[in-house]
């Protein structure tokens, strides 16, 4: 089980390049496309079923998919499901299997709810810990730019203009935002950009993201659903539009860059309204992050800029008022 259509095709791809000579047969299994091709895929047996909650448990609905002889179930990215609200399904899907299988269940960070799922999923498990918990790449530079809200955009589009990059990410927290700043990026008819999120055609999220591996993109504005998992190698500049809300997508969003040994940066904009994420990522990766200014960029006056201290008690004192 994957969270999202392009982890799903990943994994098949992966499949299918590893089994080759196996004879295994894979099935991908998931929404945005017609339901035929993978119930005929189903119903003339597979050995391999990846897929997303929500179509497998359609099928399992109509009884096309029985899930009675599973010898392995793996649930992948379980924190990206959680994010995504999937942990119901996935719990439905997980009863339906045999209590003698073998589950292998990986996460990247375990809360709560995850704790209990996995309390629930597996038994006796043997835990294998990779990497130290939330320690960014050491290949990565990191540097937040301090900036006035209203000047986000034009400063994204400076530091574009200033810096020397072979492929971009660029994350935003919303939909609405990518799209924007897609269109202003494109605008300045200076760089091959693209643009995904969930509202982008599957059709058209898979050009996108073959266009940004292939080269034919050095741009690609993305919300979290590109952030995790996608095996994306040779980025070098990763930008966040905005602080991450939650910390732990800070990890991930620049773990794009600095894969490999290679070098990578990780520019982050910020305005003072987001100082309590910056202090919250700076807590949780244990190191103060540089702050930067874009030399001969036209600046807004904002406390940020040079008082972090002063802004800090401004926004206390805002919090407390509304309390």
């Amino acid at each position: 089980l994957e969270p999202t259509r392009e982890l799903a095709a990943q994994v098949v791809e992966q499949f299918e390049k590893y089994g080759r000579h196996t004879g295994q047969r894979v099935l991908l299994v998931h929404g945005g496309v017609g339901y035929e091709k993978q119930r005929r895929g189903l119903q003339e047996g597979v050995d391999i079923v990846v897929a997303t909650p929500g179509r497998l448990l359609d099928f399992m609905q109509d009884g096309t998919a029985r899930l009675d002889d599973v010898e392995v179930l793996i649930l992948d990215e379980v924190d990206r499901m959680l994010d995504m609200g999937f942990l119901p399904d996935v719990r439905r899907i997980v009863e339906r299997t045999p209590k003698s299988r073998q589950t292998l269940f990986f996460s990247a960070t375990m809360p709560p709810q995850i704790k209990t799922l996995a309390d629930f999923a597996l038994k006796d498990p043997v835990s294998i810990e990779i990497g130290i918990r939330f320690s960014p790449a050491e290949t990565v530079s990191h540097f937040m730019y301090p900036v006035a809200g209203d000047q986000r955009e034009e400063l994204l589009l400076a530091i574009l203009k200033q810096t020397h990059f072979n492929s971009m990410m660029i994350f935003t927290r919303t939909k609405m935002q990518a799209d924007q700043l897609y269109g202003a990026i494109r605008q300045t008819g200076e760089y091959k950009v693209a643009v995904m999120h969930s509202d982008i055609s599957q059709k058209d999220r898979e050009k996108a993201l073959k266009g940004f591996r292939d080269g034919e993109f050095e741009v690609i504005v993305a919300t979290d659903l590109a952030a995790r998992g996608l095996d994306i190698s040779g980025v070098t500049h990763v930008i966040n539009f905005m602080v991450p809300e939650n910390s732990e997508d800070y990890v991930h969003r620049i773990g794009r860059t600095g894969r490999a040994q290679k070098e990578g940066d990780a520019f982050t904009l910020f305005s003072a309204e987001e100082l309590p994420y910056v202090a919250s990522i700076e807590r949780l990766i244990n190191q103060k992050i540089p702050r930067r200014k874009l030399g001969g960029f036209s600046y807004k006056y904002t406390t940020v800029l040079d008082e972090e201290d002063k802004a800090r008690a401004i926004l206390h004192g805002r919090k407390k008022k509304r309390r």
